[in-house]
Parts: C-alpha cells; structure tokens; sequence
C-alpha cells in the first residue's frame, strides 16, 4: 500500500530564558529577525515575545523531519547563544508569571487578547504541532475522527508542564489547563463529512464567532488551508527524539486508519465526552495513571494501552519507514517523560532553578 501522501510537518515552541535569573526572558524578535536570515519563513514570532515558533518543511518521512527539527533547534540555540540568551522545551515555565510577559507587537496578536482578555495574556505555554499530509480532505476528515481516540494515548507521553507560576501543580501537564481558557479548544466533535465541517466554520464566520478557521484550536483539526491532519494536543517535548517519535506515532495512526478504510473496515467512533475522561486521566498523571479502554469498559495501566497502540499501528511502520523512531516510544515508557524527569530534578534539588537549567541542558538532546 503507498503510504507516500502521508507526509509529515512537525511545529515546535521554544521558550526563550535569561541565563542568569532563568526566567523568561523578552528576545525583542531579535532571534527571529536572525533566525529568518538562515532559517527564512521557518521561524515566526509568537503572541509572547519570550517565545519563538519554528516548523519544518514539508517532509517525506520520519528521518527528514528528525533532520529538520535537530537542524531548526540548533540555529535557535546557536542564536540565542550569541545574544546570551537561552532556549528550552517545556510545556510550561516553571515559576515565570505571565503577568510579567510582553506581548508581540502584532495586529492579529492585539485582536486576539482584545477579545480573549486575560485568556489570552495568560496563555504563556509551549506547545506540538504535528502535521500530516492527506491525499484529500474527504479522507482529511473520515481520519480525523477515527484518530481522536489515540489522542489521550499520544498526550500522555508528551506530558512535560507539572509547574505553573511556582507552583507544583500536581498535574504532569498543566499546560492544558491554561489553554482550556480559550473557546474552541478540546477533543473536537464528530463530523460526518468534509461538507458538515466546513458548514460549521462557514456559520461562525457568517455570525462573527471568528474571521478564519484558524481560529479553532482544537487538540485535533483538518487544516483550513493545507491537506493536514492537523495534531495538537501535545507539549512540546523535552528532546529531539522525543518530538519525532510522536510525530512517528501519529503519522502511523493516520496510515494504520487509512489501511483499515481502504479495506473497508472502520476504527469505532467514541463520543468526544468519553475521550475527554482519558484526557484528564493523561493530564492529570501521564504515564503513571490508566486510561479506560472503552471497547471493553475498563481501566487499563496507561503503559499497557500504549504498548497495545504499538501493535496496532506495527504493520504500517516499517513501510513508512518509521520504525526506528516508534522503537523509541519503549524507550519513553521506560525513562519517564519530560514532566517524570523534571519532577526528579525538583525531588532530588528543590530547585526549581535547578529545573530550568535541565530543561535546557537537554535541548539539543538526540539520544
């Protein structure tokens, strides 16, 4: 089966840190201006001036993405390195207020915390996006809806935000909770077809809800302008291999969903109120917790359905060219997460200090 339209395109959010107070530090855009001499359209300004987007190109595989994002990491650290700054991977800050923030300077970023408030002002987190190509839209959307159930399974080994203003949240990702504040976020609805979709963004445009699809910011979408599957719900994991093999597992999903359809067999389709409750579980404890297999009405060890997710998606892997990078997975369920390690820095320390000088240590991380 080709396998070949499923390409991938992977977003990441970089926080920008004083080296010495190891707060967020205000960049003045300095790092993208720089960054878009080498890098071009690759590096964008975000809402927080103490944050810097990057993304890919559009890849042909796994290995061209790994290649991309270490390359991307590199400049911005190299950058940032020279104006004595440094970057770092978290879902969160661990003590930086968001009060102390600037924002961008940027007409779409004024219009947005004009009518969000102190949602907006407050949404200092960091995020993963993974993009994945589709053949068309039709197909876009059927997948789409399949693939909501695997998001709590995903997310849980993304969890990389148990600190927020401080504070030790008791969450493994917080960073959910913060977003939670802005309308169309979450698990997004079934639809039955690429038609009901698009009659929904046309009635919130037609009735001022939002002025473009970009504006849902669901933990999963079809992209309103490229043939994406757009993936979400993520923190921006801690180290390079961490972020491709994500980028791997949802590229499999996708193609392991395709095989079924194309073999005229359908993934059951769960109520986005039941996926919910394994999003919190996610949230709330990572790796650590169960997440309820609804198939059989039952709790199962998070680890475990993982592992059942790797089996499932195993006889696409290797045709993607993959497997290397979804090996890596065991490896994440072995060590803990980005939220696991930095909560044994913070045990072992008491620092939170100490925490942001491991954030950083592990940027360029490709283990």
């Amino acid at each position: 089966m080709n396998y070949k339209h499923f390409t991938l395109g992977v977003e990441e959010e970089y926080m920008v840190l004083d080296p010495i107070t190891k707060e967020l530090k205000s960049h003045e855009q300095r790092i993208v201006i720089e960054g878009q001499k080498i890098l071009r359209d690759k590096v964008k300004a975000e809402m927080h001036q103490a944050v810097v987007e990057v993304g890919t190109d559009i890849c042909a595989d796994a290995h061209e993405a790994f290649k991309d994002v270490a390359g991307l990491r590199g400049n911005i650290a190299q950058i940032a390195g020279d104006m004595g700054l440094w970057v770092g991977a978290s879902g969160t800050h661990p003590f930086s207020h968001w009060g102390s923030q600037l924002i961008t300077d940027h007409h779409r970023y004024h219009q947005i915390v004009d009518e969000l408030q102190d949602a907006a002002r407050s949404n200092l987190i960091f995020g993963l996006h993974v993009h994945v190509g589709m053949a068309d839209r039709k197909m876009a959307i059927h997948l789409a809806n399949s693939a909501r159930y695997f998001l709590p399974h995903v997310y849980a080994l993304s969890t990389n935000s148990p600190f927020w203003e401080g504070r030790l949240t008791g969450y493994k990702s917080y960073r959910t909770k913060v977003f939670d504040k802005f309308p169309r976020t979450g698990i997004p609805e079934y639809f039955e077809s690429i038609e009901a979709y698009e009659s929904y963004v046309n009635l919130l445009i037609k009735t001022n809800c939002i002025d473009n699809a970009k504006k849902i910011w669901w933990d999963l979408r079809v992209h309103p302008f490229f043939n994406t599957v757009e993936f979400r719900i993520c923190d921006i994991p801690m180290t390079i291999n961490e972020t491709i093999a994500i980028a791997a597992l949802f590229q499999a999903i996708c193609a392991k969903l395709y095989k079924l359809r194309s073999q005229n067999m359908n993934f059951m389709i769960y109520q986005r109120a039941l996926i919910n409750e394994n999003k919190w579980r996610a949230s709330r404890y990572g790796l650590d917790g169960s997440l309820i297999d609804f198939g059989k009405e039952t709790e199962i060890p998070t680890k475990a359905l993982i592992l059942e997710l790797l089996d499932f998606i195993d006889d696409v892997v290797d045709e993607l060219g993959s497997r290397h990078f979804i090996n890596f997975i065991h490896t994440m369920l072995e060590r803990g997460t980005g939220a696991d390690r930095q909560l044994q820095i913070y045990e072992a320390t008491g620092s939170m200090t100490n925490v942001v000088d491991y954030i950083n240590s592990q940027f360029l991380t490709a283990d």
